[in-house]
């Protein structure tokens, strides 16, 4: 019988973040965000590893540390080539299927997560994620095998193909079998319009009181709980609503 793969959940992290400085490190009921966003990974039932990827500079020897107090192990490469960091560390942690998640993102759904990869597994693909158009923004997670991983790490020479990890794959479907999680339950053009990422002051104080709410009465919460609490509080969605989401260039744009 053939070996079970081995699944590695590996957050890119950081402390020079431009909009917000430091914010991995920033607190939230008690907790670091990263911290948040460890905790919520080590309940997936799929992952049979759980690591950390930051930069070799000593600007983030701080963020190394504190990860390794959370009892993560870390790896540690380029800041700028994220995908040799990514590859790299995805090799030392003896994966052979990767999933990518960010460290802003301390809301993560362990469930869904498990999802992704049920979905990933039960058809033939090379790459998936998370449908973020109809998940709110926050729940992100990117899978591939090692091997497809490894053809990105070789072949990709656009920087922002080496800055963000997966374009190299997503961005050829003429070569690479996609798949995408999305939700049935919402039809048409809808989708979630809340934002659960960090990545400016005002997402930071919307995700401080979702947690710092759920935390005292849901501490194992998934995304429905804190879609509800939004929902229940519409004012909270001003609080984000003028932030404006970095994208990547389309496929033939540069």
């Amino acid at each position: 019988m053939a070996a079970q793969p081995r699944i590695v959940g590996i957050t890119q992290a950081r402390l020079g973040s431009t909009r917000l400085p430091g914010k991995v490190l920033l607190p939230a009921a008690g907790r670091s965000l990263l911290a948040w966003q460890v905790g919520r990974l080590q309940r997936c039932r799929r992952l049979d590893g759980l690591m950390v990827a930051t930069s070799d500079l000593p600007a983030d020897d701080a963020l190394a540390d504190h990860a390794a107090g959370l009892g993560v192990p870390v790896f540690r490469g380029s800041e700028t080539d994220v995908l040799d960091r990514f590859y790299r560390a995805a090799l030392a942690g003896g994966a052979d299927i990767v999933l990518r998640f960010t460290a802003d993102c301390p809301l993560i759904d362990p469930a869904l997560v498990d999802d992704l990869v049920d979905y990933f597994q039960g058809q033939p693909l090379d790459y998936a994620g998370i449908d973020v158009s109809r998940y709110p923004r926050g729940l992100d997670a990117e899978i591939t095998r090692l091997d497809a991983l490894e053809t990105a790490w070789k072949e990709a020479k656009a920087d922002f193909e080496r800055e963000h990890v997966m374009p190299f794959l997503w961005r050829r479907p003429e070569r690479f079998r996609l798949g995408l999680l999305t939700r049935p339950d919402i039809v048409g053009d809808g989708e979630t319009p809340w934002r659960w990422c960090v990545d400016t002051a005002g997402d930071y104080a919307l995700v401080c009181r979702l947690l710092e709410t759920l935390s005292a009465t849901r501490p194992d919460f998934g995304w429905q709980d804190a879609d509800t609490l939004m929902r229940t509080h519409p004012e909270w969605v001003a609080l984000n609503r003028d932030v404006v989401q970095k994208t990547l260039p389309a496929e033939g744009e540069e």
